[in-house]
């Protein structure tokens, strides 16, 4: 792929480099481009160097908010040679019309391995034996450990990280059980490990790995409650996400002998020099090393040197994490964020992701390449259930290890709406989940119109919520006190019957996100058969 300078003046598109970076970055963008440094972390020769640049490329050390966005004002792309993206600020670029780009499976070996290597060094007494043996203190009686050899490995979340670790693990002789809602028990026995739920993982694991995303549902998932539950010789390790493991419950443990050790790479809030975690000598902390290795670098590097050379060529990015670029038509590229909040809405619906996805595409655009749409339908309906970012080059690969079968299904009649895009799918228990979306107006304005066969018309905005009960009188009532009592305000409301006395459908958006405990009391309040919190915001 070979860029073409702008005709009448020749320029070539300007790549700031703010952090260092493996040098088989800059060979990957070749001659095509003008490379400029500068050190991201002095925020004035940062805020000085992105006037006139392109495309910005960043590790974790430097700060892209509104500031430097808006300072930036030929900026393309920001590209993070790494996953995490705490340190740019993703709605803002949105806004400015920015694409942000990341390494997402960069640095899944070299997390997967730290994994391996704390929970060893936590299992031998590596850390505290070594700094004995440094201060002239020879003792071996102190430091007895434990084999891994026929111990039972209980892996919190079994993602892309969450396997690899499963599969090394599995070489040591270990049992693999595994926690996550969101992968099907055949697709886990196929890798040899047996699914269970969070409870039975606490009791039945000699040693926990924890690959999980840090989402509203995950954060403090691990406490004081599942401890209680654990074996007294457990050794936890932690390599993902700070705060999934609430860090007080996890200290009592330690100190009373609850749980024998714990291996740590990351902390609710980092940096973290002073935890008091890190006064015990049955922990082994390092500080969020997960992708610190040369090859996570040097493959990171390259993924985002790709991704600048697609966008600044006008191709479509598959790692975008926001706005798309790409040769798609202007007709079918309104629908990639609906399609995109559809699967993400789906998701939730399901509770799990299915076994069988339909994208059934209807209309105008399917005289258009409309493929995209099944990649960003997919893009959804993985972004909250695993740890890794989700792309469109990895959201097929995603699918197909959870043994999900995908189908775009092309269909030029729609009778209701000029454009209808629908997600349908069929569950582990055989039951089915849809949700259908469109786009109205001049403007294009996104509206859900249909939820598990109930005809809704709502913007899919922020914060949502469903609820399906049999239809009796006082129920929008009920469900309208209980979110009026917890401070919540109701943006939109629809209510959907199949007929009088049978199931019904209370549609929400909402002002902000309804706590688990409000879903709860709405539950039991109404008899819901199902409840739903969706968070779009996040």
């Amino acid at each position: 792929m070979t860029l073409t300078p702008t005709p009448s003046t020749g320029h070539r598109p300007i790549v700031l480099i703010a952090e260092e970076l493996s040098p088989a970055t800059v060979e990957a963008l070749g001659p095509d481009f003008e490379i400029r440094h500068c050190n991201g972390a002095d925020r004035a020769e940062l805020l000085a160097a992105v006037v006139d640049v392109e495309a910005l490329l960043v590790r974790s050390a430097t700060v892209v908010d509104a500031e430097v966005l808006e300072a930036a004002k030929r900026l393309e792309v920001v590209a993070r040679a790494g996953v995490g993206l705490d340190n740019v600020d993703v709605r803002a670029a949105t806004q400015n019309g920015v694409m942000v780009v990341n390494a997402p499976t960069a640095n899944i070996t070299s997390a997967a391995e730290l994994a391996v290597a704390l929970m060893l060094a936590a299992a031998r007494h590596v850390s505290p034996a070594h700094a004995a043996l440094t201060r002239g203190e020879w003792r071996r009686s102190s430091f007895s450990g434990t084999e891994l050899f026929e111990k039972t490995l209980g892996i919190v979340g079994l993602g892309r990280i969450g396997v690899l670790v499963a599969h090394r693990l599995a070489a040591f002789g270990m049992e693999v059980i595994a926690y996550d809602p969101f992968v099907q028990a055949g697709r886990a026995a196929q890798m040899g490990v047996r699914m269970v739920t969070l409870e039975e993982l606490m009791g039945e694991s000699d040693f926990i790995s924890v690959h999980l995303p840090k989402t509203p549902e995950t954060i403090g998932l691990i406490g004081a409650e599942q401890f209680a539950l654990a074996r007294p010789g457990l050794i936890l390790v932690n390599a993902a996400r700070g705060g999934i493991v609430e860090e007080k419950a996890l200290h009592d443990a330690l100190k009373t002998g609850r749980i024998a050790g714990a291996g740590l790479d990351v902390f609710a809030q980092e940096p973290c020099t002073d935890s008091p975690l890190l006064e015990l000598e049955n922990v082994v902390a390092t500080p969020h090393l997960g992708a610190s290795t040369a090859e996570a670098q040097e493959k990171a590097g390259l993924a985002v040197a790709r991704s600048v050379r697609l966008a600044l060529s006008g191709e479509l990015v598959p790692d975008a994490v926001n706005v798309q670029g790409g040769v798609i038509a202007e007709n079918v590229r309104p629908g990639i964020p609906l399609t995109e909040k559809l699967g993400r809405i789906f998701t939730a619906l399901a509770g799990e992701v299915a076994q069988q996805i339909d994208v059934e595409v209807r209309g105008e655009i399917t005289e258009y390449d409309v493929k995209v749409l099944e990649l960003a339908a997919l893009k959804g309906v993985f972004a909250d259930v695993i740890e890794d970012q989700v792309s469109y080059v990895n959201a097929p690969l995603l699918a197909a290890e959870r043994g999900t079968e995908v189908r775009l299904v092309i269909e030029p009649e729609s009778p209701d709406h000029r454009n209808l895009i629908t997600l349908r799918g069929t569950l582990a228990d055989g039951s089915r989940v849809s949700v259908s979306g469109t786009l109205i107006g001049i403007s294009q304005k996104e509206r859900l119109v249909e939820v598990n066969d109930f005809v809704v018309d709502l913007e899919p905005t922020e914060h949502l919520a469903f609820f399906t009960y049999e239809d009796r009188l006082g129920m929008v009532g009920t469900v309208g006190k209980i979110l009026g009592d917890a401070g919540v305000n109701i943006a939109g409301m629809q209510v959907s019957r199949a007929e009088k006395g049978g199931q019904a459908l209370v549609a929400l958006s909402v002002d902000s996100a309804i706590p688990a405990e409000i879903l709860d009391e709405i539950h039991d309040a109404i008899a819901a058969d199902l409840v739903r919190g969706v968070d779009l915001a996040l």
